[in-house]
């Protein structure tokens, strides 16, 4: 069995679960309103394990502090150990290229992934839905071609404040001045 231990961080946003091995590598990042679906990945990843209450290890509550307070690439070198499908993978490590202030259609990422059936984008998105270790793997940077901020497993109103912290959604359309009344003498 797999020992683990499970840690809460306070972000700005709200708590934030932290499931790192015994080296301290993270395993998992996920939110504590979505508990079912971080424990259903770390079975579905690494099967039997054993999860035990402990301390965030102090390198990445170092790093995670430095992100949230505006240090947007000090999650890069964040060690990141997890056990996806070889398509998982290749997704979650392009993820992680995605700069932090930038964002990806997710057409745009399978594209950037070599995959050229038209239905890619869905995969790209399902494979997003399935990362297991939130943030540090930005799946939040993926957004619709048009836009919008669709789907976001810890939930659209997180994905919007962590682009928003990274200065990576587009500014929206400039609003029109109302015409100024015409008024005699002025």
């Amino acid at each position: 069995m797999l020992p683990l231990t499970l840690s809460k961080y306070t972000a700005p946003f709200g708590d934030i679960m932290l499931v790192t091995d015994q080296a301290g590598r993270l395993r998992a990042l996920d939110y504590p309103d979505h508990r079912m679906r971080m424990h259903r990945l770390l079975r579905e990843h690494y099967g039997e394990h054993v999860l035990s209450p402990g301390p965030v290890p102090h390198d990445l509550a170092d790093k995670l502090d430095r992100y949230f307070r505006g240090e947007l690439t000090a999650l890069e070198n964040v060690e990141v150990i997890t056990a996806g499908t070889d398509l998982q993978e290749k997704v979650w490590a392009a993820l992680r290229a995605i700069p932090a202030g930038e964002t990806r259609s997710y057409g745009q990422l399978a594209k950037e992934l070599g995959m050229n059936d038209p239905l890619a984008a869905r995969e790209v998105g399902e494979v997003n839905n399935a990362n297991p270790v939130a943030i540090v793997t930005p799946c939040h940077r993926v957004i619709a071609k048009n836009g919008e901020l669709k789907g976001y497993a810890g939930g659209v109103h997180r994905k919007k404040w962590l682009l928003e912290h990274e200065h990576a959604l587009p500014l929206p359309p400039a609003k029109a001045e109302p015409p100024m009344a015409q008024l005699p003498g002025f």
